[in-house]
C-alpha cells in the first residue's frame, strides 16, 4: 500500500504516489535552478512547464482518476529535460536541441514578429519561407485583387495565436521540450 498526494498542476488536479510527488518536486526545483531567464520571467516559464507537465500527465492517465506513478513522472521529466539541454543530475538523459526538428509544424499566428496580426509571420514559419516573401505575396494579392484582403481577414479570425511557449515550439516544428520552451516568452494579450 502506498500513500498518495493530491496536487494541482497547471490548473488540473492529479493524484500522485508519494514517491512520484517527491520526484516531481525535485525535478521542478532542478529546472528552476537551471533557468537562465531574468528573475521576473521565471514564474512565467515555470507556469508553462507546469502546464506542459499537466498535458503530458493527462495523455497518460486521462480523466479516469488513475494515480500518477513514479515511472510516469520519470518518463515525463526525461521527455521535457532541463532548460539548458543537459541531463538532470542523477536522472537519465535529456533530449538535445541539436536533434533535427522532426515534429510537424502547426499553423499559428506569430505575435513575436507581427506587423498587423501575425498572419504572414505564422505562414512563413509554417511553410518555412522568408516572411518578407509572404508579406509581398499578401500585398500583391491585396493590390491586384480583393481576394487578398478577405484571405487575410479569414486567416486572422480562423488561425489561433501562438500564445504559449509550447505553441511557439509547434509553430517552428520544434519538440516542446523544456530547453526549446525556455527560448520563448509568452504573449500577453
Amino acid at each position: 500500500m502506498k500513500k498518495v498526494v493530491n496536487v494541482s498542476l497547471g490548473g488540473r488536479n492529479y493524484t500522485l504516489e508519494e514517491d512520484a510527488y517527491a520526484r516531481l518536486g525535485r525535478y521542478l526545483e532542478h529546472f528552476r535552478a537551471r533557468l537562465t531567464v531574468p528573475e521576473g520571467q521565471k514564474t512565467e516559464v515555470m507556469d508553462e512547464i507546469e502546464g506542459r507537465l499537466a498535458e503530458l500527465f493527462s495523455r497518460e492517465v486521462g480523466e479516469s482518476g488513475r494515480v500518477v506513478s513514479l515511472d510516469l513522472v520519470n518518463r515525463v521529466a526525461s521527455t521535457l529535460g532541463m532548460p539548458d539541454g543537459s541531463a538532470e543530475d542523477g536522472f537519465g538523459t535529456s533530449s538535445s536541441a541539436s536533434e533535427p526538428a522532426s515534429n510537424p509544424r502547426k499553423l499559428y499566428r506569430d505575435m513575436d514578429e507581427k506587423k498587423i496580426a501575425g498572419v504572414c509571420s505564422g505562414l512563413s514559419y509554417y511553410f518555412d519561407i522568408d516572411v518578407v516573401l509572404v508579406r509581398i505575396i499578401m500585398l500583391a494579392a491585396l493590390i491586384f485583387g480583393s481576394a487578398g484582403f478577405w484571405v487575410y481577414i479569414i486567416l486572422w479570425i480562423a488561425v489561433p495565436v501562438a500564445d504559449t511557449a509550447a505553441k511557439k515550439c509547434e509553430l517552428r516544428g520544434l519538440a516542446p521540450t523544456a530547453e526549446n520552451m525556455s527560448k520563448f516568452t509568452t504573449y500577453k494579450k
